[in-house]
């Protein structure tokens, strides 16, 4: 899908290459190949040389020739052989030796940068396919250059604060999602399984999301869902039977042309028994209170502080095992990441995804999640879908 190009990121890379006297960037990473030409890679083997002045170039699979030149915002785009009948070797070995090609005829050959450690989750567009990159694939470039630092902290540093492109793009991702959860809650009945209810909201977002306002070339969700006493912190969807008066937790994750959301919904087919009654109300609050601190300059660590205090004050001490606040954005988990022992502070236009959580002993419990773009003022929710699932 074509987007205009998003000058905001050239121009910040460059002002930090130009801090760091960097001559060029090389980007494996398929989010961050995203983040900085617009096309998606399939397989995760293309690679972008960004030159500090210049246009930038793209390696892509000669499958994806066209769609890459259909997508990319640079113009200089070269494929390369994802099969030759005379070279044996992978994909990566030719995606490599065409970025090297790159450096020499542009004569990048000084100071550059490469992704040599990734802190976190990458995906292509096949999602359950890694790409392994050797030993000897990043010495190539050290033996190409005079210099090779890492890129990946640079790059995080600036994806943290999202542009206007990126924020339309990840309210398409939310809007996608809240119309997967309305499709469930119409249709969800008691004793239905688990996988059903997943299947229903992946289904019915890929066939809505396809093709969606006319900016969306691929969506899918993925989904884990658990009801009832199945509730727990990351385990498998099952067979589970889907509970009539618990319920029914919905962890989804919705890509709309690589910008992600991280959401945690939950449903229930009729009125919530007494105890969930008390946890939801509980969970709410605690939720409002550390969405209310959310603003432009405030100490990052506040949220993972005050959901983990309020928690332990409602005598669930250690709860939740799992992170409460990070980024979101090219990734379901980026940078930033909120914990009350680490430094830093929200900045306007990063996407927190906030997520509250108590689990029960032997099973059940609720987790509340949204992503919300920080304000000057605040804070903004992006997904419509409501947090009370009972109104």
């Amino acid at each position: 899908m074509s987007y205009p190009l998003d000058r905001e990121k050239w121009t910040r890379l460059r002002s930090a290459m130009a801090e760091k006297d960097l001559d060029a960037v090389i980007v494996r990473a398929p989010d961050n190949i995203l983040y900085l030409t617009n096309y998606w890679t399939m397989k995760g083997y293309e690679i972008v040389v960004f030159p500090r002045e210049g246009e930038p170039t793209l390696c892509v699979l000669e499958p994806q020739f066209r769609e890459a030149q259909h997508t990319a915002w640079n113009k200089d785009v070269r494929s390369f052989n994802f099969y030759h009948p005379s070279d044996p070797r992978p994909p990566t070995a030719r995606s490599l030796d065409t970025a090297l090609e790159v450096l020499r005829e542009k004569k990048l050959t000084g100071r550059i940068a490469v992704e040599l450690n990734q802190g976190s989750q990458i995906c292509d567009r096949m999602v359950g396919e890694p790409t392994v990159f050797t030993q000897g694939y990043f010495d190539a470039f050290r033996k190409a250059a005079t210099e090779v630092t890492d890129a990946a902290p640079l790059l995080a540093e600036l994806r943290m604060i999202k542009t206007p492109q990126e924020i339309e793009r990840m309210r398409i991702a939310n809007d996608l999602a809240a119309i997967g959860m309305a499709y469930a809650r119409k249709n969800i009945r008691p004793g239905m399984k688990e996988s059903e209810v997943a299947a229903m909201i992946e289904g019915h977002i890929h066939e809505v999301g396809v093709g969606y306002q006319g900016k969306v070339a691929m969506a899918r969700a993925f989904t884990l869902v658990w009801s009832g006493k199945g509730i727990a912190t990351f385990t498998a969807t099952s067979d589970r039977p889907v509970q009539e008066h618990e319920p029914t937790l919905v962890e989804i994750w919705v890509c709309a042309y690589g910008y992600w959301t991280d959401l945690t919904k939950n449903i229930c087919p009729s009125t919530l028994t007494p105890e969930y009654n008390r946890l939801l109300d509980l969970l709410l609050k605690i939720f409002g209170e550390a969405v209310g601190i959310v603003r432009d300059g405030a100490p990052l660590g506040d949220i993972d502080r005050i959901i983990r205090t309020r928690i332990d004050e409602a005598g669930y001490k250690g709860q939740p095992s799992h992170p409460v606040a990070h980024g979101v954005g090219a990734r379901a988990h980026e940078p930033p990441y909120s914990h009350r022992a680490a430094p830093g502070v929200m900045k306007q236009n990063m996407v927190l995804a906030i997520e509250p959580g108590i689990y029960w002993e032997g099973g059940g419990g609720l987790r509340l999640e949204d992503n919300f773009l920080v304000t000057g003022d605040g804070s903004e929710k992006l997904c419509t879908d409501p947090d009370d699932f009972r109104i």
